[in-house]
């Protein structure tokens, strides 16, 4: 993998091994992000969260492209490492990146470093959408939320976004890939 576009445009990054993680190929998050860049107007200054971080993949791809900070939340200590890797790699100090080795929803609140302009959810696919769009209660006005998820999970995440107070964006598919924005 590689990071897409900015100052770390072509920098090498691993995914984590095994089958715990599901990263974000290039190719959707080349496209993801020119969505975002058009709905955003750029990238500069953002605080990110990135939940159930992985790689780290769409965090270090939000710093590349301007972001202020970021914070990765995940849990998996393999996974940890690898980002922890990925972070040394790309030169993102702990000015710029925080990694919280913790689950999501048992954070005491994720907002404790925020508040959020922009946060990623690619759970696994698995996980409830309900119970992952839930988290957003805690988040700013005005905040946008991406969910990645299955494509067959996509009229789960959109009811799950309408029950959870969210506006729907947009709403994408990537092969077997849904992309879901939303906004708190």
């Amino acid at each position: 993998m590689r990071i897409v576009a900015g100052t770390l445009k072509g920098r090498a990054i691993n995914a984590p091994d095994g089958l715990d993680t599901r990263p974000t190929t290039d190719r959707v998050r080349e496209a993801l992000f020119s969505s975002l860049y058009s709905l955003l107007g750029g990238f500069e200054g953002l605080a990110v969260l990135d939940a159930f971080a992985g790689s780290g993949a769409l965090g270090i791809e939000a710093l590349s492209r301007g972001a202020a900070r970021a914070v990765f939340y995940e849990q998996n200590s393999k996974a940890a490492s690898t980002l922890k890797r990925n972070l040394e790699t790309c030169g993102l100090g702990s000015d710029k990146a925080q990694v919280v080795r913790r689950d999501v929803f048992k954070a005491e609140s994720t907002g404790s470093t925020a508040p959020f302009d922009l946060i990623f959810f690619d759970p696994p696919y698995a996980y409830d959408p309900a119970t992952v769009l839930a988290l957003t209660a805690q988040f700013n006005k005005g905040a946008v939320v991406v969910y990645e998820h299955a494509l067959d999970s996509r009229k789960q995440v959109e009811e799950a976004a309408q029950a959870a107070g969210l506006e729907i964006l947009n709403s994408k598919k990537y092969g077997k890939t849904g992309i879901t924005i939303l906004e708190v």
